[in-house]
């Protein structure tokens, strides 16, 4: 006999309860809350997917395991997690029916959608609606009417959660479905080596774009004079952000924490504009 909360899962009886997604979605709002230079969000995406966890798993070890899990390196916009939040439940779900399931490609998979997700995501939220909501709301405040900053909050917000609600079954929805198609087809292994590849092509896009370090030291005066950075970009481009990525990542290798080396990176940063090499 199938609970009615349990309707969420079509093709079998699902571990997952709508009041389980809603209490995601109402956890999701805590994204921007406890953001971290460390691992950004990280903290507020294992807290929204602590009750499908405590659901999932009744070993103490393999709740540790999973909540572990969600505390690796997080970041897209926040108004739109709700999606991902949807697949990793259904991946967790997964993780607990099928023996052979790979744990690992719950995070390659968030590594890879959260690059793609956060291009769309600001580009609609911060782009587009709070633009339009910005105008509407600011005309009428300039005249005095109470409405304007009303209507800035409605004109943003209930698009905005409205959708956000959506996503979150839609993302578990897809996740079940697509996971029974690729477990029946034996394409598990083909979809966990490419979520890796995608996932570390993200990673390395966010290196690129991220990482500016510049020496504006040069020798010589006027038109002849030869700068250092040129010389640089001529032998490799953006040389220097690619050094400063290669000694962090082998800091990481040596244990190091990741606080120390984010300490570490803003004094060398600091005395170097002092003296004038960066």
């Amino acid at each position: 006999m199938k609970n009615s909360e349990n309707a969420v899962k079509p093709a079998e009886v699902s571990k997952i309860s709508k009041k389980d997604l809603n209490r995601v979605f109402w956890r999701s709002f805590q994204m921007e809350f406890s953001w971290n230079y460390e691992r950004q969000m990280n903290l507020a995406y294992c807290y929204a997917m602590i009750p499908i966890l405590k659901k999932l798993y009744k070993k103490k070890e393999d709740l540790a395991a999973a909540l572990q899990r969600h505390l690796e390196f997080f970041n897209t916009t926040p108004h739109i997690v709700t999606f991902i939040l949807g697949i990793s439940t259904a991946m967790e779900e997964e993780n607990t029916d099928q023996e052979d399931f790979d744990p690992a490609t719950i995070n390659n998979i968030k590594a890879s959608l959260m690059g793609p997700l956060a291009g769309i995501g600001d580009s609609f939220y911060w782009g587009t609606l709070r633009l339009i909501a910005t105008g509407i709301g600011t005309s009428l405040a300039l005249k005095g009417n109470i409405l304007g900053p009303i209507l800035f909050l409605l004109i943003f917000n209930i698009p905005h959660i409205t959708i956000r609600y959506l996503l979150t079954g839609w993302g578990y929805k897809l996740g079940t479905g697509f996971l029974s198609k690729i477990q029946k087809n034996g394409m598990m292994e083909a979809l966990t080596f490419g979520a890796s590849i995608l996932g570390l092509m993200v990673i390395g896009a966010m290196t690129a774009s991220m990482v500016d370090i510049t020496i504006p030291l040069k020798f010589g005066s006027g038109d002849n004079a030869i700068k250092i950075q040129e010389i640089l970009n001529s032998i490799v481009p953006d040389l220097l952000p690619l050094a400063a990525f290669g000694i962090v990542y082998w800091a990481l290798g040596k244990k190091v924490k990741p606080l120390v080396i984010i300490g570490l990176m803003a004094v060398v940063g600091i005395l170097g504009s002092l003296i004038g090499i960066f």
